[in-house]
């Protein structure tokens, strides 16, 4: 029986030679024509949503500017606050901070409306030609800003070309202007042009609003003409000279 098989299986070694077979491929005989299984299909990742990072709120800079101006108990104080607060694109291209000039204290509060190029470089208010006026119309009544007066501006930092400040420059400065004239606490204020009475009164027209006394922070306020726009206009110096006229008149009654 052995050699029976073993003739045989030589004879199926031989024919398979004959066809071309010349390797032995496994021992396990395989059937081409049966029908795979199919693949398992590939397990789908769970996504796993997670809480996205919270971002930081950003920074109300009037807000900020708040908190800034409340913290400061006297002028120093505040002129700290203000050189220290830095959102304000205005202050990246100027060269000084322009604070305050004249008597703290004074009875007499001006309210200017931006440095201009004289006054960023000097750091003072009211020091290029429009504040040589200025210092003409005081000693017209007998004012000066180094015995009587304190002066100020909406904005302590020069806008470029001296363009107009924008209203969210002047909303961001209004709380150190509010506890500016806190601080400074003058009997009257005399608020010059158009800028300075949209802070202080919330209005606009200077040639409406100036001559007639109003109430502003608390205080009786004279509005205008900015010694500027009369550098500009000369016919205006009349109204201007019955401003002065005005306010001598409150200081003397008051």
């Amino acid at each position: 029986m052995e050699s029976v098989n073993y003739h045989n299986a030589a004879a199926m070694l031989a024919w398979q030679i004959e066809l071309g077979a010349d390797e032995c491929i496994g021992d396990v005989p395989v059937n081409r024509y049966d029908v795979p299984p199919p693949a398992p299909k590939p397990a789908i990742a769970r996504i796993v949503q997670t809480a996205e990072p919270e971002m930081p709120s950003e920074i109300d800079p009037v807000a900020a500017a708040r908190a800034a101006a409340a913290s400061a108990s006297d002028l120093d104080g505040l002129r700290a606050a203000l050189g220290a607060f830095e959102h304000c694109e205005l202050k990246r291209g100027a060269r000084n901070l322009v604070f305050a000039d004249g008597v703290p204290g004074a009875r007499v509060m001006i309210v200017g409306e931006a440095p201009g190029r004289d006054e960023d470089r000097e750091g003072r208010p009211f020091v290029g030609p429009a504040g040589q006026l200025l210092d003409k119309m005081l000693a017209a009544i007998d004012l000066s800003r180094e015995t009587s007066v304190y002066i100020t501006n909406v904005l302590p930092w020069r806008p470029p070309q001296n363009r107009d400040p924008k209203p969210e420059e002047v909303a961001m400065m209004q709380p150190f202007l509010d506890r500016h004239i806190a601080l400074a606490n003058p009997d009257v204020l005399v608020i010059m042009g158009n800028h300075s009475c949209q802070a202080l009164l919330g209005k606009r027209g200077i040639t409406r609003l100036r001559g007639d006394w109003v109430e502003a922070q608390g205080k009786p306020a004279l509005p205008m003409f900015h010694p500027a726009y009369l550098l500009r206009t000369p016919l205006a110096k009349r109204e201007a000279w019955a401003d002065l006229l005005s306010l001598k008149a409150r200081l003397r009654d008051g």
